[in-house]
């Protein structure tokens, strides 16, 4: 349960990413600098963190153990999660791009049979956790509900640029994540892991920066502004927060599951956000059904949760007896 609450405070910190993303797409910021400046204020605070931890000497010597781990699935996990998602807040508010996002529980459990678990000396491919699937598949139908407003305005333009892209990270985002714990094995903590990754993306992250000065010129100060505060409050604060719940619960795909689930929250922080902030209307009564189903789904993957945990401390006092 309380990885569950972790997950819920993540999700808090990370809708400050669409919220601001809109806003400086709104006023006329580009998604390369939404993106690449994040993670390049992102460096030094989690620096200083690992640091003052005393762990900048193990990070280091696993990320020059295996450079191709850590900059495919950091690549992966970082760039092809954040680029997709700054360059969907173009078209159309942070709530549908939020609500988008959470298909991320519904990739995270189709994940599953890609990894696998050592019981015994024994490597065991990991199946696809069933309840876990269909707890998810009701937060897909909540998803499906919001963009019913949309669908007169949905156009195949709409569906490559704004859809497809927020797909991609919802699958990116648990695959990076969930590789770089199974190669780790638990040797670095969540902060370093989260250091490792930041920066094993930066040759990325360099090349959009680069990019971006050669199309659109430097960014403004309010960009760079609102980019510092979403990379402290998503990119460190929340990172760190959803990562070390994972880490608690990664060898248990139900769980993992569940955890991944808390992310549903974000569109509720995202619509008040929006509705103060950008004075965005409130969606629509069908729209919000659609949320209200994505909650639910989200507390049934909590419950969930609460059953399998309690089954395992059964069977855990009846191997000490």
């Amino acid at each position: 349960m309380r990885e569950i609450l972790l997950g819920i405070l993540a999700s808090l910190f990370f809708a400050v990413t669409f919220i601001l993303n809109r806003s400086m797409e709104i006023s006329g910021g580009s998604w390369l600098w939404s993106s690449s400046l994040r993670f390049f204020f992102m460096v030094p605070f989690l620096l200083l963190i690992v640091s003052y931890r005393r762990g900048l000497s193990s990070t280091y010597k696993e990320l020059k153990t295996a450079p191709a781990q850590w900059l495919i699935w950091s690549f992966v996990g970082f760039v092809l999660f954040y680029a997709p998602l700054t360059f969907a807040a173009g078209y159309g508010p942070g709530w549908l791009i939020s609500g988008m996002w959470q298909f991320t529980i519904v990739a995270g459990v189709l994940l599953a049979p890609l990894f696998t678990i050592k019981i015994e000396n024994r490597i065991i491919k990991q199946r696809i956790p069933i309840v876990s699937l269909f707890i998810s598949l009701v937060i897909l139908i909540g998803i499906i509900l919001i963009q019913i407003p949309n669908t007169q305005a949905i156009s195949l333009s709409m569906i490559l640029l704004g859809i497809l892209p927020v797909i991609v990270a919802a699958f990116a985002y648990p695959l990076g994540n969930r590789k770089m714990m199974g190669h780790l094995d638990g040797r670095l903590d969540t902060f370093q892991r989260v250091l490792g990754m930041t920066i094993a993306s930066m040759p990325a992250w360099i090349l959009l920066a680069i990019y971006a000065i050669f199309t659109v010129g430097l960014p403004s100060i309010e960009q760079i502004v609102q980019s510092l505060i979403v990379a402290v409050s998503s990119g460190v604060i929340a990172t760190i927060l959803f990562f070390m719940a994972t880490d608690r619960v990664r060898g248990h795909q139900g769980k993992l599951a569940a955890v991944e689930a808390t992310q549903s929250t974000e569109i509720i922080f995202v619509i008040i956000g929006e509705m103060a902030l950008l004075h965005v209307p409130l969606p629509e009564p069908i729209a919000l059904v659609g949320l209200s189903v994505i909650i639910l789904g989200m507390f049934l993957h909590s419950y969930y949760t609460k059953i399998l945990n309690t089954k395992s401390s059964v069977l855990k006092s009846k191997e000490n007896t």
